[in-house]
C-alpha cells in the first residue's frame, strides 16, 4: 500500500519551493556560470556539496513542518533519484564525447537540459499520481514495469548509445538546417542571412531526450515510495538540480563504478514488487530506505574494490562488452 497524500495545506510549500528552484537556477546562469568556462573538479565538488547540504537542510524542514513520514520519504525519494540519475551520466558523457563539445560549454548545455528536465518531471509526475488516484490497479502495471525494468539491466549485454541514428535528431535535421560549425555557445545563430540552429542546440534536445527516457523508470520508482506531489516532485528537482555538478565531480571515476547497474537493477526490482504486493504487505518507509542505502553502498564498495584489484582490466564502457 502506498503511503497517502499528506493532509497539510502545500500549496505554500509549492509556491516557496518554485520560487527557490527558480532563484537558484538564476543565480547559476547569471551570477556564477556567467562565461562559458570550463568547470574544475574542485569548483563541482564544492557545488556537489552545496546541493546535497541544500537538500539535507530542506529535507530536515519537511521532518519538522510536514512529519517523520514525509520526511522520510523525501530522503528516499532523493537518493533513489540520485542514484538512477547516475545512469544519465553515462549518456552525457558518449553525447558530449560524440558530438566533441568542448568542456567549456557543456555546463550551459546541462543547465538548459536541466531547466526541461523540471518541466517534463512535472508533467510526469501529475499524470502518474493522477493515475494511481483514478485507476488503482495502474500501481500493479507500474509495479511490474520496474521488476521488467530491473531485470532487463541485469541480462541486457552492454550497448553502445547510437547517437547518429538517434531518431530525435534524424527528425530535427529534416525539418530544420542545421550548421556544421560550432557558434561558441550559441544554441541559434544567422548564417548566410539563413537562420539555423546549431550542432549545441542538437547535443541539448539528444539532453532532454534521454531524460524523459530516465524519467520512466525514476518518476514510478519514487511513486513506489509516496503519491504525495509536493514530496515526490522536490525530491526529484533536488537531485536534478545538483545533476550538472555531480557530472563535472564524478566524470573521471564514472567508468570504475563497474557494478553500479546491477545495484540499480536490484533496487528497482525491489520496488516493482514492493508496489505489487502493496495492498498486501505494508512495508514502513525507513525500511526501503535502508535496503536501498544498503543495495547501492555494496555496489559502489565492490565496484571500487574491483577497479582496485583489477587497475590493468578494460573499465567498463571502455570495450564493447563486459
Amino acid at each position: 500500500m502506498l503511503m497517502p497524500t499528506n493532509t497539510i495545506n502545500e500549496t505554500p510549500f509549492w509556491i516557496g519551493f518554485i520560487l527557490f528552484i527558480l532563484v537558484m537556477l538564476f543565480l547559476d546562469l547569471k551570477v556564477f556560470h556567467r562565461k562559458s568556462e570550463r568547470i574544475s573538479v574542485k569548483n563541482a565538488l564544492i557545488w556537489s556539496a552545496i546541493w546535497i547540504a541544500l537538500a539535507v537542510v530542506f529535507g530536515i524542514g519537511i521532518f519538522l513542518i510536514m512529519g517523520h513520514d514525509s520526511g522520510l520519504q523525501f530522503f528516499t525519494g532523493y537518493i533513489l533519484e540520485k542514484s538512477l540519475s547516475i545512469d544519465n551520466l553515462f549518456v552525457f558523457l558518449t553525447i558530449f564525447t560524440f558530438f566533441s563539445v568542448k568542456d567549456e560549454y557543456q555546463h550551459r548545455v546541462l543547465f538548459w537540459g536541466v531547466l526541461g528536465a523540471i518541466v517534463l518531471r512535472v508533467l510526469f509526475i501529475l499524470v502518474g499520481i493522477e493515475l494511481l488516484k483514478t485507476l488503482s490497479w495502474v500501481m500493479y502495471i507500474f509495479g511490474a514495469f520496474l521488476v521488467f525494468t530491473g531485470l532487463r539491466m541485469v541480462f541486457k549485454k552492454e550497448e553502445k548509445v547510437d547517437v547518429e541514428h538517434n531518431p530525435i535528431l534524424r527528425i530535427v535535421r529534416r525539418v530544420l538546417p542545421v550548421s556544421k560549425d560550432y557558434h561558441e555557445d550559441k544554441f541559434v545563430i544567422v548564417e548566410n542571412g539563413v537562420r539555423k540552429i546549431t550542432p549545441l542546440l542538437m547535443v541539448l534536445l539528444m539532453i532532454e531526450g534521454t531524460d524523459v527516457v530516465f524519467a520512466l523508470d525514476s518518476v514510478p520508482a519514487v511513486l513506489s515510495v509516496t503519491t504525495d506531489s509536493f514530496i515526490v516532485f522536490s525530491s526529484n528537482i533536488m537531485a536534478i538540480l545538483g545533476l550538472r555538478s555531480l557530472y563535472f565531480a564524478i566524470v573521471g571515476v564514472l567508468q570504475k563504478l563497474r557494478f553500479l547497474q546491477y545495484g540499480l537493477a536490484v533496487v528497482l526490482v525491489f520496488l516493482g514488487i514492493k508496489m505489487i504486493i502493496g495492498d498486501f504487505i505494508h512495508m514502513p518507509v525507513w525500511v526501503s530506505l535502508a535496503v536501498i542505502c544498503s543495495i547501492l553502498t555494496m555496489a559502489i564498495v565492490s565496484s571500487l574494490m574491483w577497479s582496485k584489484r583489477h587497475p590493468k582490466f578494460p573499465d567498463k564502457g571502455e570495450t564493447g562488452q563486459e
